[in-house]
């Protein structure tokens, strides 16, 4: 990220809106955004960023509320984010998940911009599975598997496409129409694309695995880390939900996305004995990554505010650069 001082100077009454349409057309790189996040998670341990544990309620119906805190001084950015997941969104045609990002001048406390939170969720959390990815994954990956064929498995897809010499992706989902549609896509960036018949047969040869299962409360935990070959990194986008806890230990190494936020929290997403440390340990090389080409590593997490911030503040700067966005006086 650039210095922003500037940008936020020239209209500090006006707020810019950032559409999604908008955000898609600015074609963010993976290299930035993964470039972006890192240098947030680096700020922190220069006390120069600074995340809030996530706040959640989780009402009796299924629904999943949430808000993130985040801010950094260099770019001097403050984002808030607000989503909702609930599960029977699909059936009155709205998407599982909505959120809004609210970006301000962290110094001045100025409204910068209002961004599309769905926008931000999808690229952020790609974004935090490649960071993991780019230290826990073989570099000659090739066969990825896909368990739920949404939103995030369109992001993921993209993402670990530009990372790694990918050749074959293998899906699994609920719906027929959401996994043909997600093989048409991986198929247009050149992939042979496999619609498995079970859980099993999509995991069990893969390098890559991705799971992003819509929580729901009478989900049950239908995948074994048992299955999975030696060498194969998985990132579990879903709270490690659909995941046997029985069958964790067959991982060599866990990483999470925050310890200090898994400590706040009632219920850990994994046993902590088997967690080897978080995201930052990770980047700053505190924790190791991959060691040796047949470990199963995997990386479970809730989603970082840190992430966030570095996706919306990365899209607010290059939206200035540009001139693009809706002004809000």
């Amino acid at each position: 990220m650039s210095d922003s001082n500037k940008t936020v100077a020239q209209k500090p009454h006006c707020i810019r809106y950032l559409s999604r349409d908008l955000l898609q057309s600015l074609q963010l790189s993976v290299k930035e955004i993964v470039a972006s996040i890192e240098h947030l998670i680096l700020g922190q341990n220069l006390q120069q960023a600074w995340s809030a544990p996530k706040v959640v309620i989780t009402p009796p119906d299924g629904r999943y509320m949430m808000a993130t805190l985040a801010a950094a001084d260099n770019p001097p950015f403050l984002a808030v984010k607000a989503l909702v997941l609930n599960p029977d969104n699909p059936k009155q045609g709205f998407e599982s998940i909505n959120a809004l990002v609210i970006l301000l001048d962290s110094h001045s406390g100025l409204p910068l911009a209002i961004i599309d939170g769905n926008w931000v969720t999808a690229v952020r959390t790609a974004g935090l599975s490649a960071v993991a990815a780019k230290r826990l994954a073989r570099p000659d990956a090739s066969i990825a598997a896909f368990i739920g064929c949404g939103v995030q498995a369109h992001s993921h897809l993209q993402a670990l496409a530009a990372m790694f010499p990918l050749k074959q992706i293998q899906a699994f989902g609920r719906g027929t129409a959401s996994r043909d549609a997600f093989c048409r896509s991986a198929e247009k960036l050149g992939l042979m694309a496999i619609a498995s018949q079970t859980a099993q047969e999509a995991v069990s040869n893969a390098d890559l695995i991705v799971t992003s299962v819509t929580l729901a409360p009478q989900l049950v935990p239908f995948l074994d880390a048992r299955w999975l070959k030696p060498g194969a990194f998985v990132t579990m986008t879903d709270l490690a939900a659909p995941w046997l806890v029985e069958s964790m230990s067959a991982f060599d190494r866990i990483i999470v996305d925050d310890l200090k936020q898994e400590a706040s929290l009632p219920k850990p997403l994994v046993d902590p004995a088997l967690v080897c440390g978080d995201l930052t340990s990770l980047v700053t090389g505190d924790a190791a990554g991959r060691r040796t080409g047949d470990e199963r590593t995997a990386f479970v997490f809730r989603g970082l505010a840190i992430g966030d911030l570095a996706v919306a503040g990365l899209a607010y700067q290059r939206a200035c650069e540009s001139s693009q966005g809706t002004m809000i006086d």
